[in-house]
């Protein structure tokens, strides 16, 4: 399949008073067509600052380098080449995002169905009566009761999960090639979670269009992607199919993070399993392998340099010196 985004050796940095940090280092990765690639990892591993440098809206501060393809049916793009009024050009029609606080992205002054209905004119040119049947119809799509009343709300009369369906109507609006969606059901109730999450893959499967999903969830990595990235510290420390990678995960932090979830604990066992330690800070990373400090296996050549990303499969890829298989059911997180 053809690749909507492609990331490589994608790093992004922040300036501070002992000279730049390094958030993200070195990502390769990519979306294709039609696919759905899960971004999984502990808050402040850098996923969600991944999806901001495609969009463009690294915060101030923040400077990203490498390549960040897109192909979009108006062509191939470098994002981190283009002018600001570019990117604004490609949001909507060529990608979209749903952010994951959504009283934070919506404009507090205006009505939810004005702020859907204006990407609708702007890049499609409908109408205005064209646009707004187009919000109502979006709104009921994914699950907002009584969608006409509803599109004369402001942001504040709504909950947070009839927010996050405004965001999700409003990234769909324009059939985007690739979709980047940061914890899209987060503030969602398990029946509207499900419809969401089934909405999201008929969209990928049916118009062909690449989603870029971060989560922290793994029954949602188990249902819904093709392949999966697992990124610690900043770093890519595992990649490749979901089936294989959730079935025989190989890098100790993967295998850990499977063992925390609930349906993994043994029967009748008074507490998880947890994974000892903390992510290192920014400012304090230590040398070689970032989680080695946390690592049972971890030798003196994970702490004297940092594992590349190496192929171990056909389609699995993982970045550690002493990797084993753990094998578990398919998919049966």
């Amino acid at each position: 399949m053809t690749d909507v985004l492609r990331l490589e050796h994608l790093s992004i940095d922040f300036s501070s008073e002992d000279g730049p940090l390094r958030a993200v280092h070195d990502v390769s990765l990519s979306v294709p067509r039609g696919g759905i690639v899960c971004l999984v990892g502990e808050s402040g591993c850098g996923k969600s600052l991944t999806a901001r440098a495609v969009m463009g809206l690294l915060p101030e501060g923040a400077r990203a380098s490498g390549r960040i393809l897109l192909e979009t049916p108006r062509g191939a793009s470098d994002l981190l080449s283009l002018s600001p009024r570019e990117l604004r050009r490609l949001r909507g029609p060529g990608m979209a995002m749903i952010f994951q606080e959504p009283m934070t992205a919506l404009n507090p002054v205006l009505r939810v169905g004005r702020q859907v209905d204006e990407a609708l004119r702007l890049h499609l040119g409908l109408s205005g009566p064209e646009a707004r049947a187009e919000t109502i119809r979006l709104f009921g799509e994914v699950g907002i009761p009584a969608p006409e009343s509803r599109y004369a709300d402001y942001p504040h009369q709504l909950s947070g999960g009839m927010r996050q369906r405004v965001m999700i109507a409003a990234a769909l609006a324009c059939s985007p090639a690739l979709l980047l969606a940061d914890e899209p059901t987060t503030a969602l109730d398990a029946t509207i979670q499900g419809q969401i999450l089934r909405l999201l893959y008929e969209q990928s499967r049916k118009n062909g269009m690449a989603v870029l999903l971060i989560t922290h969830d793994l029954s949602v990595v188990g249902q819904m992607a093709d392949m999966v990235g697992v990124m610690y510290a900043g770093r890519l420390v595992e990649w490749g199919d979901a089936d294989a990678l959730l079935a025989a995960p190989a890098h100790p932090y993967t295998q850990g993070l499977l063992r925390c979830a609930p349906d993994r604990a043994q029967m009748g066992a008074r507490r998880l399993p947890a994974i000892p330690g903390t992510v290192p800070p920014l400012s304090r990373a230590p040398e070689g392998c970032l989680f080695a400090p946390r690592c049972s296996r971890a030798g003196d050549d994970c702490r004297a340099a940092a594992p590349a990303l190496r192929a171990i499969g056909p389609r699995h890829a993982v970045a550690c010196f002493r990797e084993t298989t753990d094998h578990y059911p398919p998919r049966a997180c």
